[in-house]
C-alpha cells in the first residue's frame, strides 16, 4: 500500500527541465497551436526564444505546456492577486447604542455617526438600553427605533426589525450600497481632494496612489449616562 510521508506537494508547474515525459502539446508565446512535438524540441524551441517551457495542463494526454517568460508571468499573476486583495470588501457591523429617552442633541450626533457608517457600506446594529422603570416602556425604544429607521432610509434598511433581547433592543440596518461601491467612492473622493490640493482640474488623473480608507473592526458609541 502506498503511503505519503511528510512534505508539501508544491503547486507549482514543472518547467523546463523539470518536465519527465516524452512529447508535448506546444503553444507559442502568443498562444499559437505549435501541436505535439518531442520535449526535446520544445526545449530546444524555448531556449531560441530565450523563454522557459512551462507545463499548464498536466493531465493532459499528451501534457500541454507553453513557451513563456515564467519570471514575468509570476510577478504579473502575484501583482493581480494583491490588486483583488486590496480591492474585496470586507462587511463590517458596527454598533450604536441609544437611551430611550435620548436628548435631540444626542439623537442628531449618533444619527450622523449611524449614517457615516451607512455610506462607507457597513452595517449598523443599534441597541436601545433600558434602564429601571424605563423596561416596562418597550414602546419608547421601538418608537426611537422606528424614527431613525425613517431618518435614514435613504442609506439603508430595516434588515433584522427591533426585538428585545434582556434589558435592550436590538435592530441591525444594512446598507443599499455595497461595500466595493462605497470603497471606489471613497478612492475618487481622495483623488479629487489631492488633485484639488495640487491645482488639478477635479477630474484629471493623479499619478500617486490612492490609499483604502481604513476599515475598523467595529466602533461603539459609549453609552449615554
Amino acid at each position: 500500500m502506498w503511503c505519503y510521508r511528510g512534505g508539501s506537494i508544491s503547486a507549482e508547474p514543472r518547467i523546463n527541465d523539470r518536465i519527465r515525459v516524452p512529447e508535448v502539446r506546444l503553444v507559442g508565446p502568443s498562444g499559437e497551436q505549435v501541436g505535439i512535438v518531442p520535449l526535446a524540441k520544445a526545449l530546444e524551441l524555448a531556449q531560441e526564444y530565450d523563454l522557459d517551457l512551462v507545463e499548464v495542463a498536466a493531465n493532459a494526454r499528451p501534457p500541454v505546456c507553453k513557451l513563456m517568460d515564467y519570471g514575468k508571468f509570476k510577478y504579473e499573476s502575484a501583482m493581480k492577486a494583491r490588486e483583488a486583495r486590496k480591492n474585496q470588501a470586507h462587511t463590517v457591523i458596527k454598533e450604536m447604542k441609544l437611551r430611550p429617552k435620548i436628548d435631540p442633541h444626542d439623537y442628531d450626533t449618533k444619527k450622523g455617526h449611524v449614517v457615516r457608517f451607512l455610506k462607507q457600506g457597513d452595517k449598523v446594529k443599534i441597541t436601545i438600553m433600558f434602564r429601571g422603570r424605563e423596561q416596562s416602556r418597550p414602546e419608547l425604544g421601538y418608537r426611537l427605533l422606528q424614527r431613525l429607521a425613517e431618518d435614514v432610509q435613504d442609506l439603508g434598511f430595516v434588515e433584522s426589525n427591533p426585538k428585545q433581547d434582556g434589558r435592550n433592543m436590538i435592530m441591525v440596518l444594512g446598507p443599499h450600497k455595497k461595500k466595493t461601491e462605497a470603497m471606489a467612492e471613497a478612492r475618487e473622493a481622495q483623488a479629487a481632494r489631492k488633485a484639488e490640493r495640487q491645482g488639478l482640474p477635479a477630474d484629471a488623473e493623479v499619478e500617486d496612489s490612492v490609499e483604502e480608507p481604513v476599515v475598523e473592526a467595529s466602533a461603539e458609541e459609549p453609552a449615554e449616562a
